[in-house]
């Protein structure tokens, strides 16, 4: 029998993290979450992480044994429009943090992307970082790549315990919609309403379904290995195009609603996954292959968002292709 951990999960109310602490509680954890809003559940903890003062207040609530570190601003048009923000809570917070780290002494488990592979063309196994020069394409995919750097100096500096994890286009029920979501999140979106998007020619990417996803996380804490770095991936690859087949066939949506463009410039073009450590070590594997994956999000959109009315007058819809 596995032995309970405290643990606190930091952007606790998200699309991963709402998922990873209904999952992790129910193994027999004491979960505790912390986020933005005011929010009703007995062990959440209201902080801003890129606020030192509000996050002196979580540390003085209880002494963690882990801390799943997932609050950040996400994706790369956000990261252009709210550039500050982006800074604040993806560099700041994820420092703040780690400073908490260097005196608490908990395991940490630092939420990164895999936007950090940049202008990398190969196959993305954890150490291309090691042997090539890459340069990141967008302010999102540094502020990432920054807060891995940040820990690997406070492992040198401090022995503290991380595990980084990079997430490959996590999506599915339980991401809600806004512009600078996902392109699986967007596209399903606007097909449901019948809404034209933009389908970017020419990239490729590995998507992942919300469940296999937090299945390896929640591993994580049954497997601590301090360093480790894991590609959290499917095992599929495949073209946007792919993608936007599929996502109109669930929907029953009109063709013509899927515009076509050029590469999208500043992103990742092509992400091939090397996922066989997070196979090995966190039982990562592909459950719900994508054409089911896109199917069961389309069903819980229209769950969730039709209820007899839809949007008017909205434009073709920018998106990032994290």
């Amino acid at each position: 029998m596995a032995i309970s951990k405290k643990i606190l999960v930091t952007g606790g109310l998200g699309t991963i993290g709402t998922p990873l602490v209904e999952l992790l509680r129910r193994r027999g954890h004491e979960v505790w979450i912390a986020d933005l809003p005011h929010h009703h559940d007995l062990l959440y903890l209201r902080c801003d992480v890129s606020s030192a003062r509000q996050l002196e207040r979580v540390a003085s609530a209880a002494k963690f044994d882990y801390v799943y570190h997932l609050a950040a601003e996400f994706g790369r048009w956000n990261g252009e429009d709210y550039y500050d923000t982006l800074w604040r809570t993806n560099a700041i917070g994820a420092k703040n943090v780690i400073r908490w780290q260097e005196t608490q002494r908990f395991r940490l488990i630092l939420f990164s992307s895999s936007e950090v592979y940049g202008d990398y063309s190969g196959e993305m196994s954890e150490d291309v970082m090691d042997r090539v020069e890459i340069k990141q394409l967008n302010d999102y995919a540094i502020s990432k790549w920054v807060g891995e750097m940040q820990v690997l100096n406070s492992e040198a500096r401090h022995r503290t315990e991380t595990v980084r994890v990079r997430l490959f286009n996590t999506y599915g029920p339980g991401e809600y919609y806004s512009p600078y979501r996902s392109v699986n999140c967007v596209f399903c979106y606007r097909a449901i309403h019948s809404l034209p998007f933009t389908v970017y020619r020419g990239h490729h990417r590995t998507s992942t379904y919300i469940d296999d996803t937090i299945h390896a996380l929640a591993n994580i804490v049954e497997n601590f290995i301090p360093g480790e770095v894991y590609n959290i991936s499917g095992d599929e690859y495949h073209d946007i195009e792919t993608l936007a087949a599929y996502v109109l066939a669930a929907s029953a949506a009109e063709p013509n609603i899927a515009r076509f463009a050029d590469p999208e410039l500043m992103t990742t073009k092509d992400k091939r996954v090397n996922n066989s450590k997070a196979k090995r070590d966190l039982g990562l594997r592909t459950t719900v292959r994508l054409e089911e994956g896109v199917r069961r999000t389309v069903e819980w959109m229209r769950s969730v968002y039709l209820q007899g009315c839809r949007p008017n007058g909205l434009e073709a819809s920018a998106i990032t292709l994290e």
